[in-house]
């Protein structure tokens, strides 16, 4: 399947690739079907609009910027997305990159996508240590 991208411009893409969110991302409920990429740098991955290029969210695993991350999501919710195994999960967290200023990613909303069933929910967790905006450090240390 052919995608057109907002970093790459149009890239031939594996099926595999495609994740649906039925439910959108939190500020994009009308968008439904996205494409999990490897960005060219490490540890990022982007995550692609299928239906307007100009949609595109670079993500990372939050294990690797805070090894003491804990995500705590109902099982109700986990099954809803085809998720009966925790080792079917993966989970991401939303990067921002703003001019003159640091990364931060996004801990408090990450995203959680079944390995299997290609389907995604962006979960909101209630543990007051993460917020929206942690500072990115690609270290393996605690928060």
């Amino acid at each position: 399947m052919e995608v057109l991208t907002k970093a790459y411009g149009q890239i031939e893409i594996d099926e595999n690739q495609k994740i649906v969110f039925p439910e959108g991302l939190y500020g994009f409920e009308d968008m439904k079907d996205f494409v999990l990429i490897d960005a060219e740098r490490e540890p990022f991955f982007y995550l692609q609009s299928v239906t307007d290029k100009d949609i595109a969210f670079i993500l990372i695993d939050p294990f690797l910027s805070c090894s003491d991350y804990e995500v705590d999501i109902d099982n109700g919710e986990l099954v809803a997305i085809g998720i009966h195994d925790p080792e079917d999960a993966l989970v991401f967290a939303v990067v921002t990159i703003r001019p003159n200023s640091n990364m931060t990613v996004n801990l408090q909303g990450p995203l959680i996508i079944g390995r299997k069933s290609k389907l995604g929910r962006q979960a909101i967790l209630s543990d007051p240590r993460w917020k929206t905006q942690h500072k990115v450090e690609i270290l393996e240390k605690p928060c």
